[in-house]
């Protein structure tokens, strides 16, 4: 045992430090650490204090924003945008950045920027909204399948790390599995499936397929592994997600950002919203100097975790609306909190009672 130690030891040595890329579940397991709860890229809401506070509470894996690889590599005006959107830490591993692209060159040009910072590259082909169809990237370039393949194979090619890919499905559970595999020919060495057509955004998000992210699976199983992405609104649904598709991991976005401790095992009920919120504005605050959380990010998350209860305190949504800074923000987050528990919420009552209002709740859908 101790010489097989040993011997991967000095592999997995090899492949970081002289240039052969692990592939497939060696690097799923070797690099990631088989991680079985997956923080997905959200545009301006995976950021880096965000991060931090969902691997507090299980996430094994994070995916920063989605980042345009054009603006992002940008000769004259890059370095602006990585500023303001691209941070890390050496704490903040295992993580994949994404980008969104329709070239191949200018994507290798960003990916070459990060893969010293990062476990792997994502090529994002998931977006489903308009500046995505306008800009020609995400899921509408997912009947350009000889496009995709040169950027996947380009970066698989030039990189130091692994390539890997974000899909969404097609109607057909025969092309979504041909498209799948099409991916890990061009050397994918990881595939997330979000179980829900383009067409399914807004008020017509509608529910993921599960099956169809089974397909995939069972089509790539013994080659690259495969996260599910879609229906995770409680603790619950991971559970259920892991066994119906199958997959290796389970990914959350939007659920959570509504409840970011969604991960933990222990956790019997959401957690209080304001004590969400506290501890991520003392992240944002730990980070400074160096690293500055922007206003307009700090703020989205604070509506989400306050989303139950900011249409009771009508004047403090209307002051945070209003804030441009962390201390501001800070100043309404202790003063909700003050107000709820004048009004004697607590958590014993919840069970008994079920207020929603001073737990982080998901946001149904209607």
């Amino acid at each position: 045992m101790l010489l097989k130690q040993s011997s991967l030891l000095k592999q997995l040595n090899h492949c970081r430090f002289y240039g052969t890329k692990t592939r497939g579940y060696e690097f799923y397991e070797n690099i990631l650490g088989s991680p079985k709860y997956i923080v997905g890229p959200m545009v301006e809401q995976s950021e880096l204090a965000f991060r931090i506070l969902c691997r507090r509470y299980n996430a094994h894996l994070c995916y920063t924003p989605m980042f345009h690889a054009r603006l992002f590599s940008d000769p004259d005006h890059g370095h602006k945008y990585r500023m303001d959107q691209w941070s890390t830490n050496p704490e903040d591993r295992p993580l994949i950045v994404q980008f969104c692209a329709n070239d191949p060159n200018i994507l290798l040009r960003a990916a070459k920027m990060v893969e010293d910072q990062c476990d792997a590259v994502d090529l994002n082909l998931g977006c489903p909204q308009h500046i995505a169809k306008k800009g020609k990237y995400g899921s509408f370039l997912q009947d350009e399948w000889e496009l995709i393949y040169k950027m996947i194979s380009t970066l698989d090619r030039e990189l130091k790390i692994p390539v890997t890919a974000k899909i969404r499905i097609f109607e057909s559970k025969e092309k979504t599995v041909e498209y799948a595999k099409m991916l890990v020919s061009a050397g994918a060495q990881l595939i997330t499936v979000h179980g829900r057509l383009r067409e399914q955004k807004g008020h017509l998000t509608g529910l993921a397929d599960w099956t169809k992210i089974r397909a995939v699976k069972e089509a790539v199983k013994d080659r690259v592994p495969v996260i599910a992405n879609g229906n995770i609104l409680y603790h619950n649904d991971l559970k259920d997600c892991l066994l119906q598709t199958g997959a290796d991991g389970v990914m959350s976005a939007e659920g959570l950002l509504y409840n970011p401790m969604l991960f933990d095992d222990k956790r019997k009920i959401p957690p209080i919203s304001y004590d969400v919120a506290i501890e991520y504005l003392d992240i944002c605050k730990q980070l400074r100097p160096k690293i500055i959380t922007r206003p307009g990010i700090i703020k989205a998350h604070l509506f989400k975790f306050f989303h139950t209860c900011l249409p009771i305190f009508t004047d403090l949504r209307e002051q945070l609306a209003k804030s441009y800074t962390l201390e501001e923000m800070e100043i309404i987050t202790l003063e909700l909190k003050n107000r709820l528990i004048q009004q004697k919420i607590r958590v014993e009552e919840y069970l008994m009672n079920n207020n929603d209002i001073l737990l982080c709740q998901p946001k149904i859908r209607k």
